[in-house]
Formats: C-alpha cells, structure tokens, sequence
C-alpha cells in the first residue's frame, strides 16, 4: 500500500504529514526555523522503525525488508535512535 491508496479510513499519510507542518509554522507565529527537514524525519524514523520492528515481532531482517533497507543500515539506525 502506498501513501497514496491510505487505509481506507480516512486521510493519507502524505496529507497528515501536510497538515501536521502547516500545524508546526502556525505554532512558531513567524518565527523563522531551521533544520525542519532533519527535524522531520527524526521524528517519524523512530516511530516508523519502532512500528514496523513491532509488526514484525522483532525481527530485523524482515524489519528492513519491509523498510527496503539493509539490516546493517536498519541496526545503526536503531542504535542511533536508542531502540532494542
């Protein structure tokens, strides 16, 4: 499934996305930012490892299957993030 065919209840990942930035800039009244990229992804990489080591039950080499990563690259990121 793609970000585009969504779940069928609801809205699509891309526009939650949309909607969660222009929720970010209203929140910082003009204030400028920087970093946002890198902000961004740090925070949806953790939760999106974490659930996908969780949908399968821990094991990371399906984990970066699914994640289309190696499972050395899906171990340093999970080193990085702190995640067992």
């Amino acid at each position: 499934m793609t970000s585009e065919q969504g779940s069928g209840q609801g809205i699509v990942l891309k526009d939650q996305v949309r909607i969660a930035v222009e929720q970010y800039f209203t929140q910082l009244d003009g204030q400028m930012v920087a970093g946002l990229h890198a902000m961004v992804i740090a925070e949806v990489e953790k939760p999106l490892l974490e659930t996908v080591l969780n949908h399968t039950g821990g094991n990371q080499s399906k984990a970066a299957q699914v994640l289309g990563m190696s499972r050395s690259t899906l171990r340093k990121k999970m080193q990085s993030y702190g995640i067992e």
